[in-house]
């Protein structure tokens, strides 16, 4: 056998693209010739293109357009009302849900129990249910499961509209007056928003059919005839007298109820009636209202209050803020009265009180948003008057709750929250009571403060907000208020405050360890401080930040180092030994916390990136050996992480490649260099990157002229290629074979071992990858042809590539005229060609087996002179692919113009 000769200069040359001086640059834009922009022109236009024509064409089409028809319309006021009215039912639901037993009073019971009986409208049966719910009034409590409660209720609704449709009026309102009467009963707790939706969906259903029955005797005669259509807006006198007489009837009916909440809220049901009668309906819901005063229940009271609100707008021209500032005002009332006039309370009564509260809280929530909802400017400057804001009285006289205050402060303007903010805080300042914590009302303050540009002078509100909420000394709530101040804070560019805040927080993180909601709060605080200062210097000046940085713990720490690491890296290089010793600390303490707290395999992820990214943009300039230290200090601290491994050695090799670039003299050093990763490699986990930093280290050896070194460093990654890992393909196929290509490239420039021969290490290498059982025979193919391919070009007089450092002689010098040299390579080239048939006929699969025949054959036909041996060879190759390819396929018709323009006996490869 004999190597083909290669002249690499003239293949280069030969093979480089021919290349001609442009007319124009590749990225400027075309020129457009005259005659091309006429022949566009002249294209008739087969559709309308508003994005290819001038915006006056576009408009004058649009102008011309006779028949455009819009699918889409806006929703009207009612339906708008009636969409957020089902969505707040949703709502209402998903907060409160239903336990499996409900807790029902033994009225309830009764009105329940009648439910599965059949209705009878005798007197005797009638005095039989009266007789039945006195009895069961006796025996108190009772509890029934919620799916059977629900199923009643829904029982109801299908009697009243089967009643109806009978023309059996009576009936309906009986059963609606039942459905009523169960609203009476609170000691269903949790249950009563749940039995609210249900019943009020009764009572609209009512309502609804009344108001179609009336309004039917208004446009259509008794007799039949058709009269007229009311419109929209009709006034009381465009109704006939028979359908008034019909709804004065069902007023009367309703009035004749006993008790006090049946009949509001069945006249609630109907109030939209009342506009058949009178044109002023606002007076019957003023009436209304002050009835609910007759209600002790604060619960019951609340409620009724929402459905008010509810019915309220279904009058469509009548402005009904004044009566919900009544309700509301109505239930301030009743809970100072409930709530805070009572003393001695022990402390399961509050608990009970709080939880009252927060039934209540959906129904004065609702009820605010709809008083400030579109509301005028002397609207909101009534109700802000009415609920003590800014009436000039002094602040210690001002009566109001906690819980009015919050949804106050929610659903207000929010210019109108900025302009009255010190009275706002001065009505917080009042309400303390166990309806609300006061810190809430000011948190909230805080948020919505902060919802746009506050252009007023808001130092001496969060000046009476900090001092407030300081006097408690309480930590979860301090942290909780100042989080939603933090952005007017930094925004006003107020330091001293700041710098005061940060103190204040020091010293609670001194005095006792935070806990979950306090680290959370924190975290926030912390944050909204990093991002607001953009150099890193301004976030170091400040006092007592990084202290209580190093107080924290846990994921709350995670995030801020993070942030503080992400800020840092964001710059350029970082060069400052003060701040780089800093922030080393930080990534110390993240790194700690991270290895505190358990996290998985992707959260810690993020936290190695950003340390990884730290160790790159740090730079001692000249001061090289600090740098080194600095990489041994990260290496103790970071040493349990691969990626932060892997990140050092490449910064250790720059450093190395820094030093040999600028050609000082400084050997020992990049002897410390490759030092330092001899001992960090093999601490890594995956033999896969070992590979690779082994040879990439090997690289920086050889261009400092070590060339023991670099022979070190190979047989370092060749015996990693015996690791036990491979054995569980823990890397694919095509990550091993990368490497081992790219390690015979590199082999190439390597000196060959004068003394234990120039062929030793591919020697070595072939033989070791020979005996591995996790060879696949693909694999086994490539490498061998790798192998041919590198004692090929190693057997060449020019070698195509030496290295960079102009010390190391290359083979093509080294063993220059030594004939045992190149008799060594081809021995061994002819070893690994003989094993080559070997392996593709172990393959199973004719087609692969076809593959690698072709695969086979082109890297010997491009390495040795074409022969008699050779072309034996390359013929037995040929036949295994025609068999298993066919003699049409492209890959062997390539193959065989290639063998037939390398050799010398064409005849013995057809």
């Amino acid at each position: 056998m004999e190597f083909q000769p290669r002249d690499y200069k003239a293949l280069i040359e030969a093979h480089a693209l021919h290349r001609t001086r442009a007319d124009d640059h590749p990225l400027s834009a075309p020129t457009v010739s005259h005659h091309q922009v006429d022949t566009v022109e002249d294209i008739k236009e087969e559709f309308f293109d508003p994005l290819r024509e001038p915006n006056s064409k576009v408009s004058s089409l649009l102008d011309n357009e006779e028949d455009i028809h819009l699918t889409f319309t806006e929703p009207t006021g009612q339906e708008c009302t009636k969409r957020e009215w089902t969505s707040f039912k949703r709502f209402l639901m998903q907060r409160f849900p239903v336990p499996k037993m409900v807790s029902i009073s033994a009225m309830s019971n009764g009105i329940l129990r009648s439910s599965k009986k059949s209705e009878k409208l005798s007197t005797a049966t009638h005095l039989e249910e009266l007789d039945d719910e006195q009895k069961i009034s006796e025996e108190g409590i009772k509890f029934i499961d919620r799916q059977e409660y629900i199923s009643r209720l829904k029982d109801f609704k299908e009697k009243i509209a089967k009643a109806w449709q009978s023309d059996d009026r009576v009936t309906s309102l009986k059963i609606a007056i039942k459905v009523a009467k169960l609203l009476t009963d609170t000691s269903v707790g949790q249950f009563y928003p749940t039995l609210f939706v249900l019943a009020t969906d009764i009572m609209d259903m009512l309502g609804d059919m009344v108001w179609e029955r009336i309004k039917q005797k208004a446009e259509i005669a008794e007799d039949g005839d058709f009269l007229f259509s009311l419109p929209v807006n009709f006034q009381a006198n465009d109704v006939c007298l028979d359908a008034k007489e019909t709804c004065n009837n069902w007023f009367c009916k309703i009035g004749s109820i006993k008790e006090l909440l049946p009949r509001i809220y069945l006249e609630l049901a109907l109030l939209p009636c009342w506009r058949f009668l009178i044109d002023q309906p606002i007076d019957s819901l003023q009436r209304l209202v002050m009835m609910t005063r007759g209600l002790a229940d604060p619960l019951a009271c609340s409620y009724c209050h929402l459905y008010i609100a509810h019915c309220a707008e279904k009058l469509p021209t009548f402005d009904s803020a004044g009566c919900l500032i009544r309700c509301v005002d109505d239930t301030k009332h009743l809970l100072m009265y409930s709530l805070l006039l009572k003393e001695g309370i022990q402390e399961s009564s509050e608990d009970r009180r709080k939880f009252l509260v927060s039934l209540m809280e959906p129904s004065i929530e609702y009820i605010m948003h709809h008083i400030f909802d579109k509301a005028s400017q002397k609207l909101v400057e009534s109700a802000l008057s009415e609920f003590g804001v800014g009436n000039n009285e002094p602040h210690e006289s001002v009566l109001s709750v906690s819980i009015i205050v919050h949804n106050l402060i929610k659903e207000l303007p929010a210019d109108i929250v900025r302009s009255k903010a010190m009275d706002i805080t001065y009505l917080i300042e009042c309400c303390n009571d166990y309806t609300l914590d006061q810190w809430l009302n000011y948190r909230l303050l805080g948020f919505r403060l902060s919802e746009g540009e506050c252009s007023l002078n808001i130092i001496p509100v969060i000046d009476q907000v900090i001092k407030s909420v300081s006097q408690k000394d309480m930590a979860d709530e301090y942290l909780k208020v100042v989080d939603a101040y933090m952005d007017l804070i930094l925004q006003k560019q107020m330091d001293d405050h700041l710098i005061r805040i940060l103190e204040s927080i020091s010293k609670w993180t001194y005095r006792k360890e935070m806990v979950e909601d306090e680290l959370t709060c924190l975290q926030s605080i912390m944050v909204k401080i990093l991002t607001h200062f953009k150099e890193l210097k301004d976030i170091i000046a400040l006092e007592h930040f990084f202290e209580i940085l190093d107080m924290m713990h846990g994921r709350s720490q995670i995030v801020v180092s993070m942030h503080i690491v992400d800020r840092a890296i964001r710059g350029g290089l970082i060069c400052d030994p003060a701040i780089i010793q800093l922030l080393f600390k930080v990534c110390q303490t993240l790194i700690h916390a991270v290895n505190q707290v358990n996290v998985r395999d992707n959260d810690l992820q993020q936290p190695a990136r950003l340390i990884s990214r730290f160790i790159c943009k740090v730079n001692y300039g000249f001061d090289i050996e600090q740098h080194l230290t600095f990489l041994v200090e990260c290496r103790q601290v970071f040493g349990t992480t691969d990626e932060l491994k892997e990140t050092l050695v490449h910064s250790s090799n720059s450093l190395a490649i820094k030093l040999l670039r600028n050609k000082k003299k400084g050997l020992n050093f990049v002897k410390s260099c490759i030092a330092f990763n001899e001992v960090t490699i093999p601490s890594i986990t995956s033999f896969m990157q070992q590979l690779k930093l082994y040879l990439e280290t090997a690289e920086v050896a050889i261009m400092g002229g070590l060339v023991s070194h670099s022979y070190g460093l190979i047989d370092s990654s060749i015996s990693c290629l015996q690791s036990p890992d491979l054995n569980g393909r823990s890397a694919d196929d095509d990550e091993i074979l990368s490497f081992l290509q790219k390690l015979c490239s590199f082999l190439v420039m390597v000196p060959g071992n004068y003394v234990q021969g120039a062929t030793y290490t591919p020697k070595s290498l072939f033989v070791l990858l020979d005996s591995q059982s996790w060879m696949t025979l693909r694999m086994k193919l490539r490498i061998r042809c790798a192998m041919i391919l590198l004692s090929a070009t190693l057997s060449q007089m020019n070698l195509p590539y030496h290295a960079c450092n102009s010390r190391i002689p290359g083979n093509d010098v080294l063993f220059y005229d030594d004939p045992t040299y190149l008799e060594d390579y081809i021995l061994f080239a002819e070893e690994v060609t003989g094993k080559l048939v070997d392996v593709i006929n172990q393959e199973p699969s004719h087609v692969v087996r076809g593959r690698m025949a072709l695969e086979a054959c082109n890297c010997i036909a491009l390495s040795f002179k074409m022969n008699s041996k050779i072309s034996t060879i390359c013929s037995e190759l040929l036949g295994i692919a025609k068999r298993g390819l066919g003699s049409k396929d492209r890959y062997l018709k390539a193959t065989l113009d290639l063998i037939g323009s390398c050799s010398e006996f064409p005849q013995a490869c057809e």
